[in-house]
């Protein structure tokens, strides 16, 4: 089995990334890259998933995969239950980092920043477009606690069922948005031989600063 892991390697050749291609900031370099990916990965779907990376009171690191559904001059957005261990770990620190990796690209995005609730009037409205089906789920399951077994989540659906089977369900208090002020943007263009190309956007006061990173 080591053996087997040591062998399994893939040289970068696709692509490369100049300084003469990055524009001075790095929000332009995103768009452009995301809409690569959405055009090349498959499912396109999958384009927006992305790692999150949060640390609880203890300095215990945690990481999962979402869905980033929002971006904008501030920042990058997911939405989440503020009561569950993510939202209990960002209200302790509010602080993360993102990855998205694009492996038909061979490309990889790292952001890091502080951490801050969007507003509830936008989760609300993105609470709206998602189908209802999630918007129940997001009434009936304890995000993260420890539930007896699937007929448990079952049976707290159906009562939410019930209980909205007459009107459409609201945001939950306990339901919304983040928004990663990014502090520090990567761009990694994987390259022949590990010599991968980084490019690195950290913000300084107002201004981002574009550096080269040894791979």
């Amino acid at each position: 089995m080591t053996q087997a892991l040591a062998d399994m390697r893939r040289d970068y050749t696709r692509d490369g990334l100049s300084e003469a291609q990055a524009p001075s900031e790095p929000f332009a370099l995103f768009h452009q890259w995301f809409a690569d990916a959405v055009k090349t990965e498959q499912p396109p779907v999958e384009a927006n998933a992305m790692t999150l990376a949060t640390v609880d009171q203890d300095g215990r690191p945690h990481c999962r995969i979402l869905l980033l559904k929002g971006l904008d001059t501030q920042g990058f957005t997911f939405f989440t239950n503020y009561e569950s261990a993510k939202g209990q770990q960002l209200a302790a620190r509010p602080f993360a980092a993102m990855t998205f990796f694009w492996p038909s690209l061979e490309r990889q995005v790292r952001i890091e920043g502080r951490v801050v609730k969007v507003t509830p009037q936008e989760s609300d409205a993105y609470f709206q477009v998602r189908p209802l089906g999630s918007r129940l789920g997001a009434w009936a399951s304890p995000q993260s606690r420890v539930i007896r077994d699937r007929e448990e989540l079952q049976e707290l659906l159906k009562v939410t069922e019930q209980r909205f089977s007459d009107t459409q369900p609201d945001c939950p208090e306990h339901w919304g948005g983040y928004r990663l002020l990014p502090e520090r943007i990567e761009f990694w263009q994987g390259r022949a031989s590990r010599l991968h190309d980084r490019l690195n956007y950290r913000l300084q006061d107002t201004q981002w600063i574009r550096e080269r990173l040894a791979p």
